[in-house]
Parts: structure tokens; sequence; C-alpha cells
């Protein structure tokens, strides 16, 4: 099965390909790594909210929510402890990413993501077994391993760009945020039922079944095929490289294509510490956006709703049942179908129109509810149903405005600007960035929300102005643009130009050696 069409650049390169069942096979085993990270961010926030999981091993936190009628709504779950089993993950998958990176190098893509398996896999049973909190919080370290090994290390929003035509990039690439939506979805609709199962310990299967996804990609991953630009830049067979492309593409005429691959590849091979190209003048604007977009990704407010949805449902005196289930509805279904749309959108409209959009939805719906919870809430305060259930709404209308922007363009846009000699590099630098804020906000989200109260939305919101603004004067549109011709982009760009110039492809020859 191949639909016809020739992929064509903005910048007048005509690539000839077809969308193949081959190709299309390959990115969605790819992108079921978004099943692994997913799950994690929806069982995490929802156990967290679960009384039986409380008492025995936060039962600190247990009594106060139980017991302490003066205690600030805001502040009944700040506990450091209870934010390290979040945010253990993280930092474990930023360490381990820093070892999966030469792992990866060396033996490639499939011994990464097996390794990563075997560690998630053992991560998600110690963590259905634990008895105590040494052994809960060493799983999640191992679910981080696995994530850092299996997910990041791999580059499966990367993988999915070299793959992918560039016309149909960003559809392709945001399979993978998809996948992560529908993760987030099963994970909330699993703990709301497990939940509900009598003695307490259901808890146990919410934290085993992340044993499934990871089963998924690790079985997956026996299959998938490495992209020509990989078998290029390791092996340098270049005829085994060339059918590879001629299979994905579905078509005998790629020379415009495999010439780009080739010369992006020459100038890469003269560069032997890609960490020290990219400080160099002409890359700061991929420099750049590898450090600020997976910040701005990580003070969206997302984790807000992300970790602790179910938290912030029962902040605002819903039941531990219907929290659960309003968590998996919120996050998880209108998540879900707010990627899809991105997904038909973001070839059409480009990134930058999904980016302004979405960023002006969250901002919106983050000014209301912080608001209304100043408001209403207070300390000791309560909710009338009806203004619980318009919270509830105003966090639909905030995730569906992540979903379509944020949280796929976060992952796609750094995996498709890097020219090939820093890629490694960058995606490194992106990944780093990326662990190392999502475990400061994972850690300290509960004191601030105690110290911040209602504010907190404020926060968060004026975050969501900075960025927008940003992405709307210092990020060029990259919508069709083929992957090794992007750094043509910066130099067309009213700023970046005024630093990267003017550079001929021989000139960038010359400075590569």
């Amino acid at each position: 099965m191949a639909v016809g069409l020739t992929i064509t650049s903005e910048g007048g390169q005509d690539y000839n390909g077809k969308i193949t069942s081959f190709v299309v096979l390959s990115c969605i085993v790819a992108a079921t790594g978004g099943l692994i990270f997913g799950y994690d961010l929806g069982i995490s926030g929802g156990v967290t909210s679960m009384e039986p999981f409380l008492e025995k091993f936060f039962p600190k936190v247990y009594r106060k929510m139980k017991e302490d009628t003066h205690i600030s709504n805001y502040c009944k779950f700040d506990s450091q402890l209870l934010t390290s089993f979040t945010s253990s993950l993280y930092i474990a998958g930023l360490i381990a990413s820093l070892f999966a990176s030469s792992v990866t190098r060396a033996f490639g893509r499939r011994a990464s993501i097996l390794v990563g398996g075997a560690a998630f896999l053992a991560g998600s049973a110690l963590g259905g077994a634990a008895l105590n909190i040494y052994m809960l919080i060493f799983g999640r370290v191992l679910l981080g391993v696995g994530i850092g090994f299996a997910n990041q290390a791999s580059s499966v929003p990367l993988y999915l760009s070299e793959m992918a035509p560039p016309r149909h990039r960003g559809a392709f690439n945001i399979g993978y945020e998809l996948c992560t939506a529908i993760g987030i979805l099963a994970a909330s609709l699993i703990n709301y039922g497990t939940q509900k199962i009598k003695g307490g310990w259901g808890w146990r299967i919410s934290l085993a079944m992340a044993a499934a996804p990871a089963l998924i990609l690790t079985l997956g991953a026996l299959f998938l095929p490495e992209t020509p630009n990989s078998i290029i830049q390791r092996s340098n067979d270049l005829q085994r490289a060339k059918q590879m492309l001629q299979r994905i593409r579905g078509t005998d005429d790629v020379e415009a294509e495999f010439d780009d691959l080739i010369k992006a590849s020459s100038i890469a091979k003269t560069v032997n510490h890609p960490f020290k190209k990219i400080i160099q003048r002409k890359y700061r604007p991929q420099l750049v956006m590898a450090i600020l977009i997976p910040f701005f990704l990580q003070v969206t407010g997302i984790n807000v709703i992300g970790f602790y949805a179910p938290v912030l449902f029962r902040t605002i005196k819903l039941s531990e049942s219907t929290s659960l289930l309003m968590s998996a509805v919120v996050t998880g279904g209108i998540g879900t179908l707010s990627t899809i749309i991105s997904m038909i959108l973001v070839d059409k409209l480009g990134r930058k129109v999904l980016f302004l959009v979405g960023g002006i939805q969250m901002l919106a719906a983050q000014v209301m509810i912080g608001s209304i919870m100043e408001n209403q809430l207070g300390d000791q305060g309560g909710f009338s149903k009806g203004n619980a259930y318009l919270i509830l709404v105003l966090i639909c209308v905030y995730v569906a405005g992540f979903a379509v922007s944020w949280g796929p363009l976060g992952f796609l846009v750094p995996s498709e600007i890097f020219p090939l000699e820093i890629r490694s590099a960058g995606q490194s630098i992106n990944v780093a960035v990326g662990f190392l804020f999502t475990f400061l906000i994972a850690q300290t989200f509960l004191a601030m929300l105690c110290h911040f109260k209602a504010g907190i939305f404020f926060f968060f919101g004026g975050w969501v102005v900075v960025m927008t603004t940003f992405v709307h004067f210092f990020l060029p549109e990259t919508k069709n643009v083929p992957i090794e011709q992007m750094d043509e982009v910066w130099g067309e760009h009213w700023f970046w130009k005024k630093i990267v110039g003017e550079i001929s492809e021989e000139s960038k020859i010359q400075e590569a050696i």
C-alpha cells in the first residue's frame, strides 16, 4: 500500500516519495515509546491520590488529609517524600540518558531499547510488589533508567522525523505524543478501576501494569529498521542506505534526497566533538532552542494537571473515586482527541500557528482557574458543585490547548531542527534539559502549591506569556522543510540571520574541518 506524492521543500527542492505501509508501520512501532512515558504520567498522579497507598507509604500525608481540619486545602499533600516518589524517575532518567547515548552510538538503537525495556520491566515488578518506601522509590529509579534508555536516548521523535516524508513529518512525529496521551488515558482508567478493589491493594496493579507498554516497545524494537541517516552515519554503507531510502519512500527515484543525506553526512563525519561544535556561533539558534523549548514545555503548567490532577480534584472537594474518573477524562480523553486534531493541522497550518493558538488558550484557562480558586476556595473553604465543575471545564480547555500545541510540538520541533553534524549533541542537550526541569517541577510542585496557593496558576500563566512571545518572534516556521535543509530557515529569519549569516555549503565543509 502506498500513496503517491511529490515531497517538496519550501526552498524548491523536490523529493520523490510515497507514504508507504512500511514507513507507517515503522513509525507506529517507534511511536509506542510514548506509551511508556504517558502511562507513567497517568499512574503516578493517580496512585498518589489513593488513600490505601498514602496510608501505607506516606502516613503523615494521609493523617494530614484525614485528621487535620485546620491545614490549608493547598498544603494537605505537601511532602518531600511524596514528591520524591514521582521525581526520582526523572533524575534517574537524566543520568541514564547520559550513559545511554554512548550505548546507542556503540551498539545501535535496538540494544539501547532492549536494555531500557528490561529495566522498565524490573521497575514495574518492584513497584507492584513494594513492601516499603525504599522498594517503591527504587522501582521508580529503574523505571527512569528504562525511559532514559528505551525512550529518550533512542530518540523516538528524532527517529520519526528521519523516517517521515518532509511534507508529513509533523503528523508522523506527533504520533509519539498521541501514544503518550493514550498512555495517560489508559493509566487513568486503570487507576479508576483499581481504586475500587476492596482490600486497598489496587495500586499494586496500577504500578505493575507499567510492564505492558514496556513489552510492546521492547518486542517492537526487534523489528525496527534503521533510518537511512543512521546507516550512513554509523556504517557508511551507501548502497544499503539507498535501498532503505527507496523502500521507505516507495520509489527508486530518491537521488535528490539521497544526495542531501550524503552531503550532510560528509559534514558530520568531519566533526569529532559535536558538543564543542554546537556552541559555535552558526549553531546558536539550534542551541537556544535545544535549551529553551524543553524548559518552556515544563513551565507550561501541564505538570499541575498531568502529575497531580487527581490531587487537584481532591483539593477542590471531589471524592477519591470522582477525582480519578475526572482525571481519566480530562488528562486522557481530551488530550488524546486534541492531539489527533494537532496531527491533522500541523502540516497544513504550520507549527507557529498551533503554538500561538494553544498558548492563548492555555493562558486564558489558567487565569480563570486561578481567579475562581482564589475567590472561592481559600485555605479551609470549599466549592459548590457548580464551581467545581466550572473548574473541570476550564481544565479541559487548558488540556486541549496544551495538546494541540506545546504537548506535541515540544517534541516535534527539537527533533527536526538539528543538522546531522550536531544532531546527537543537540538531542542529548534537549533530553537532558527536559529531564532536569521535569525533575525540578515534580520535586517542587506540591511545596509551590502550598505556598503559592491559587497563585500557582498565575505563576505558570506568566511563563506561558513569555514562551508564546518567544515563539512568535524567534521561532521560524519549519513546515515542509526537509530535515537536511533545515539550516536554511535560520539564514532567512529576521533575527537569527544576524547571528548565523549566509553560509554556503562549501564554507560549511571548511568550517567543519
